[in-house]
């Protein structure tokens, strides 16, 4: 699917049927999203640009993702989609700019593309050129990934309080509790490592995009591409704070299920400790021998009996003494 973007922020579709051999002046973004071979010739045609295929986004060269040529510059970042469901995924991205277009290659929806589209309307002024809806398409994936940060520090609030309190009514915790939490920690884990390996190649992304004439002569592109640049490295120190809180979630909720397989483990071992008394006395008076003293005796059944209870009670209680129990 094509989408073309007017300074204003009008949105205008555009198809390979329309056989349309120049652009409207005023169009400054080419959104290509899950392009088709025909959709990718009609658009190399249309702009004079050579357009990334979905292999050539999956190439991991530096060389190979940012680079530039005699008509265009061209700049491949990671960006995070899906963030909000239990499968967040890196999808790679295109940005090709050129003197007086920015094209985008996606096969993928990141929610800050959404975003972007609906905000460019709203901007004073509009978007008057390709460079700056470059620098302005960037500074709201930043902000996207400021905002799942975010929602990521707040889950990790939660998952801390799932793991050390108790349930809404105040009860134990049920058995299994914490060994399928760690399920949740291990998606929690994934949109985090994720976010990084997102910020990581942004920054790269803005190191180059510094680099571009058309905007390192733009003091106003200039300015808001440096901006972007500080905020997405106070973004990644945030995200290894995260990730460290990560995995000191990990290491609590592992070390809370070996105490309580430790306590269950202690339950057995005094429980056959505090019964050991009872059964060599029972195991003496289950002898079979003719002259034992107490064979006779009126008394010999409930004394046993008592001598056994006496014989459990008694470490019981020395286990309690001792904090044991």
């Amino acid at each position: 699917m094509i989408t073309a973007y007017r300074s204003d922020g009008e949105a205008v579709a555009f198809s390979p049927d329309q056989r349309l051999t120049t652009l409207p002046a005023d169009v400054v973004w080419l959104d290509l999203e899950r392009p088709t071979g025909e959709e990718d010739a009609y658009v190399e045609a249309l702009a004079g640009i050579s357009v990334p295929t979905r292999q050539d986004l999956r190439d991991i060269e530096p060389s190979s993702r940012l680079y530039a040529d005699e008509k265009a510059h061209y700049l491949t970042a990671s960006l995070i989609a899906h963030a909000d469901t239990d499968h967040p995924v890196l999808t790679d991205v295109a940005f090709v700019l050129t003197k007086s277009l920015l094209v985008t290659v996606r096969y993928d929806s990141p929610r800050s593309f959404h975003l972007f589209a609906t905000a460019m309307c709203r901007m004073p002024g509009g978007v008057q050129n390709a460079h700056l809806a470059l620098a302005r398409l960037f500074e709201t994936i930043t902000d996207r990934t400021a905002e799942i940060l975010e929602h990521a520090e707040m889950r990790s609030d939660e998952l801390l309080q799932e793991i050390f309190g108790t349930d809404k009514n105040g009860k134990r915790r049920p058995p299994k509790f914490l060994e399928n939490l760690l399920g949740d920690i291990a998606r929690h884990h994934r949109l985090v490592s994720k976010t990084r390996d997102s910020l990581a190649s942004l920054a790269r992304v803005m190191t180059f995009m510094s680099t571009i004439p058309v905007i390192h002569d733009d003091p106003e592109t200039r300015a808001l591409a440096r901006s972007i640049s500080r905020d997405i490295q106070s973004l990644s120190e945030h995200a290894s704070f995260i990730s460290a809180n990560i995995t000191f979630l990990l290491d609590a909720s592992l070390g809370l299920i070996n105490v309580e397989q430790n306590a269950i483990i202690k339950i057995f071992s005094i429980a056959s400790v505090v019964l050991l008394p009872p059964t060599l006395v029972a195991s003496i008076y289950g002898m079979n021998f003719q002259a034992m003293p107490e064979l006779q005796w009126a008394y010999g059944y409930p004394a046993s009996l008592v001598l056994m209870v006496i014989s459990a009670v008694i470490p019981f209680f020395i286990f309690r003494w001792k904090g044991w129990l």
